[in-house]
């Protein structure tokens, strides 16, 4: 009897040190999630993680704010909800650590059964770099577009800390943003403002903005692998006075889309009124890749298609080692509101340089002063672009730049083909805080950043 209790007892002793001792395996099951848990409202106001394996529900406007993280785990989607104004806005006092990865990207997107651009407003990153908006009097902080602010201040930005931080975005993709409160006051699918350069953001792809794909409102944070697919407003859209630097970036327009306030890839100001307010906008883009609407010259498309770049209202944006194919009209200067922008042109800080441009109707257009005349025009334009330092070019087709596929909507490819101007004469003297390429546009031979975590369709 004695043996038989004493070998059932070593029997239990021996099973309880496999279960405490044994590695997980990982074929555990999962605990249960509280559905609750699943829906993000309100404001998150402590640290959040929002889990892998799970989708989750983006309801109404959710700010993050008293210094609190929002973290989203590589391959999880959050879905808008439909039928109201929903949008995440990480305020000054809050961050986002949505790093995602090129085999999980992270998915913000439209909750609705049949998805259409629109369906929600989008993210927006507010930080406190310097800008040089007002509000209520005060030069210096602005109030984001989009009727999110609130009574508690969660819609301002900009500061007096340029290396601020919001937090990270990498492969992250955000579908079917954008919303209009009115006309000039949208929300964009990336809105940032004020965000500083202690923030990290890359391989970001936006599709079927509802109005930009991306807006910088002051700040100095700095981009790279962005991707704005059929966009219904401007793509590139930086103004109150926004200073960092973005390179490798694709656009990819549809003929059939087009905002009524006109459209360009690039659209450009130092603020709205064109004033010398300081900081002033001056963000260095390098490797870009703008595919227009017009793959043939006899393409129909929307009458609203302006320019691939319109730089106007002082600002001195800079464009280098980039390519705009298939538009309208390539560079419009405009000096139609505003101190000329020309000043900047005439000064050296605003630069075009290594850049081609292919397949353009009207390659450069100039807008002179409605109210006063200015020693600047059409023929001063085309000079200054073809100044041989510069090293542009203009090409009479989309075909003569010898991009593989870059109207193919389904399957789109970038990459220049042997005998392509493309695939040399980049240059970045002068540059710094750039990676050095010696090709133009966003893709270079053998390139595949812009694959795998992307949608075309």
């Amino acid at each position: 009897m004695k043996k038989i209790l004493f070998y059932s007892l070593m029997m239990a002793v021996l099973a309880t040190a496999y279960t405490s001792c044994r590695k997980n395996t990982g074929d555990e099951p999962t605990p249960p999630v509280d559905p609750s848990e699943l829906i993000i409202k309100g404001k998150v106001t402590s640290d959040k993680t929002l889990k892998a394996g799970n989708d989750y529900t983006l309801d109404g406007i959710v700010y993050v704010t008293n210094g609190a993280t929002l973290t989203v785990e590589p391959g999880v989607t959050v879905k808008a909800s439909s039928g109201k104004l929903s949008a995440l806005v990480v305020t000054r006092e809050g961050k986002i650590n949505a790093a995602g990865t090129s085999t999980k990207p992270i998915v913000f997107t439209s909750g609705s059964a049949t998805p259409k651009s629109g369906d929600w407003g989008g993210i927006v990153l507010l930080g406190k770099a310097p800008v040089n908006g007002e509000f209520n009097g005060k030069i210096g902080e602005s109030e984001i577009e989009g009727g999110v602010n609130d009574a508690e201040g969660n819609g301002l930005y900009g500061g007096t800390d340029p290396n601020h931080s919001s937090g990270v975005m990498q492969y992250v993709r955000i579908e079917y943003a954008g919303y209009a409160q009115y006309t000039d006051k949208e929300l964009n699918s990336l809105t940032m403002g004020g965000v500083g350069a202690g923030t990290k953001i890359d391989h970001i792809q936006v599709t079927y903005a509802n109005d930009d794909a991306f807006e910088w409102f002051g700040g100095t944070v700095n981009c790279s692998h962005l991707i704005a697919y059929k966009t219904l407003d401007d793509d590139f859209d930086s103004d109150n006075g926004y200073s960092g630097k973005v390179q490798f970036g694709i656009v990819m327009r549809d003929p059939k889309r087009a905002d009524a306030s006109n459209v360009e890839s690039f659209e450009s100001d130092n603020d709205g009124n064109g004033t010398d307010r300081k900081p002033q906008t001056s963000a260095v883009f390098s490797n870009i890749t703008s595919v227009g609407p017009l793959a043939t010259p006899t393409t129909a498309i929307e009458k609203y298609y302006l320019a691939g770049a319109q730089i106007r209202r002082n600002s001195t944006i800079s464009i280098h080692n980039s390519i705009f194919v298939g538009w309208n009209t390539g560079i419009l200067i405009d000096d139609s509101k505003g101190t000329p922008t020309t000043n900047n042109m005439a000064a050296g800080t605003l630069q075009i340089k290594n850049t081609i441009l292919a397949g353009c109707t009207k390659p450069l257009a100039y807008a002179s002063p409605k109210d006063k005349p200015v020693n600047w025009d059409l023929e001063k334009t085309l000079n200054w672009f073809n100044t041989a330092a510069y090293g542009n070019s203009i090409l009479s087709t989309v075909e003569d730049v010898k991009l593989a596929a870059p109207f193919n909507f389904a399957a789109p490819d970038f990459t220049p083909q042997a005998g392509s101007p493309a695939l040399s004469g980049a240059s970045f003297a002068g540059l710094t805080g750039f990676a050095t390429v010696n090709y133009k546009g966003a893709v270079g031979a053998g390139d595949n950043w812009w694959k795998g975590w992307t949608v075309w369709n």
